[in-house]
């Protein structure tokens, strides 16, 4: 397989969404497979969309994502500029071209007169939206326009392009198309009245400019790969492979966008998701696809939550085996494959140090900075809560009491200790005080059970009370791991400070 060389090409309209960041992917694994490289190229030819910011912002979410791209703003390369809005020259050039080969031509018409020629072509039922009437404009009547500094767009001219393959090449992930020329706008608008591009004129020159040899782009493109093909052959160029992404849904169906909830990447980084994780979600969403010799499906993607590392996605990356159909995106499998991500992580020193930075200052912000909030306590809890947590931002509410003293005035805490009498509370509380007494600094060696079971027989108690009651003192909540590894991680000192303070919450017994 020939190293191939892609682009990803955003708008700078926003934040990255998750589709862009999909896109972007897929890219990057596509390119890493072939052992080619990857751009990144800015198509802020629109103004009027553009929002400030918004490019720093996609860079920060790739970055997050870990898709290092290869060429692009702030990595300066062979193929450079890489703003659209620094490549006018460029495209009024080729549009001059196809001006001059006949392949254009330029539209004098206002916004006001191609209103109403649509809307008087749809009342006669015709399919065309425009009638070229600048089509048949003499030479001399556009060069005296133009000297005059009337406002133009140039369109292509569709009666005047070279000769269409009788079948359409084949999409990588689309393999059988239909001619959907019919389907285009008359004569699409190449260059537009202020001399900017459309999508259209500035991709195909780019992708050419730059030597893309493999396109991969929203399914939404499709309709107008004829057109970009057209305009291909009548630069005579050769067109580079397409591989039209099929999109992502919501789980009601409806197309995912920055405008619907939780669509936009920086939320998922805010929200404390692994970029793994994500990235794992996001590739495997509708990725599976097995088809025959004649590019029939045979199967459909399966509901897979397969857990991959960025290493072997790259190594079984294939994008033939995309599905045809647009996919919805299920957030529960973000918290299955988040959780084993986490565990993953968890297991590696590098990852476990990485995993207690991102969480301290959360941690400190609302417990303070103590010895409980030390980077290597914070790494002892995440490693005895890993398979409990589905995301790391869970660990200051769900683990708070290894960090700061347990609430004991909490419905909760009280509905723990209400069916075990008071004065059985107190035996219990100073059997646990007497028992609990080690002359080392934590409890390692110390068979925890075996004395829990000791008071219990001692006393005359339940087992399960002295368990509940005692975990109710160290933690002051019914859930949580294991009480004897709870106990070890707290160590002797505090947890017998903790049952002396649960003592005293013992009514109407004294102490």
């Amino acid at each position: 397989m020939a190293p191939a060389l892609l682009r990803f090409a955003p708008s700078p309209t926003g934040a990255l969404h998750l589709g862009g960041l999909r896109m972007a992917a897929y890219n990057y694994l596509y390119a890493r497979k072939t052992g080619g490289k990857w751009i990144m190229r800015v198509e802020d030819t629109d103004a009027t969309r553009y929002v400030p910011g918004s490019v720093e912002g996609i860079m920060r979410s790739l970055e997050w994502a870990g898709l290092e791209y290869d060429y692009g703003p702030g990595k300066d390369g062979p193929h450079r500029p890489y703003y659209q809005s620094e490549r006018l020259d460029l495209y009024k050039h080729h549009a001059d071209k196809l001006l001059e080969s006949g392949h254009a031509y330029r539209c004098f018409c206002t916004p006001d007169q191609l209103n109403d020629t649509r809307e008087r072509l749809a009342r006669q039922g015709s399919n065309t939206t425009y009638d070229r009437r600048c089509m048949h404009l003499t030479d001399e009547e556009v060069h005296r326009r133009v000297r005059a500094g009337e406002k133009h767009t140039i369109r292509i001219n569709d009666t005047n392009l070279p000769p269409r393959p009788a079948t359409p090449a084949p999409d990588l992930v689309f393999p059988h198309l239909r001619d959907a020329h019919a389907s285009l706008a008359t004569d699409p608008i190449l260059l537009k009245s202020d001399l900017r591009p459309t999508y259209h004129l500035a991709c195909v020159v780019d992708d050419h400019a730059m030597g893309i040899t493999h396109v991969l782009r929203g399914e939404e493109w499709l309709t107008s790969a004829p057109l970009h093909r057209d305009l291909y052959a009548a630069l005579g160029w050769k067109p580079p492979a397409f591989a039209h992404i099929p999109i992502l849904l919501n789980r009601d169906g409806t197309k995912m966008s920055k405008r619907h909830g939780h669509a936009v990447v920086d939320d998922y980084i805010k929200r404390g998701w692994e970029p793994q994780a994500v990235l794992n979600w996001l590739v495997l969403a509708g990725w599976g696809v097995t088809r025959d010799a004649n590019g029939q499906v045979t199967q459909e993607a399966p509901d897979s939550t397969r857990l991959m590392t960025v290493e072997e996605m790259i190594a079984d990356f294939d994008i033939t085996k995309l599905a045809h159909r647009s996919v919805i995106l299920d957030p529960t499998k973000l918290e299955y494959l988040n959780k084993y991500h986490l565990a993953r992580a968890t297991a590696i020193p590098s990852g476990l140090n990485a995993l207690a930075r991102k969480i301290a200052p959360q941690i400190r912000e609302r417990y303070g900075a103590t010895p409980h909030t030390s980077l290597e306590n914070i790494k002892r809890v995440i490693q005895l809560l890993e398979v409990r947590l589905t995301n790391l931002f869970e660990l200051p509410t769900e683990a708070a009491y290894f960090f700061a003293e347990p609430d004991l005035t909490t419905d909760e805490a009280k509905d723990m200790v209400k069916n075990v009498p008071p004065a059985m509370q107190a035996k219990i509380f100073d059997a646990l005080d007497e028992k609990l007494r080690v002359e080392t600094e934590t409890y390692e060696g110390v068979d925890v059970l075996a004395l829990v079971t000791l008071i219990a027989k001692e006393i005359g108690a339940k087992r399960g009370d002295v368990l509940r009651l005692m975990r109710y003192a160290v933690t002051g909540v019914k859930g949580g791991p294991a009480l004897v590894d709870t106990v070890k991680l707290l160590g002797p000192k505090l947890t017998l400070r903790r049952i002396e303070a649960a003592r005293g919450n013992v009514d109407g017994v004294e102490m």
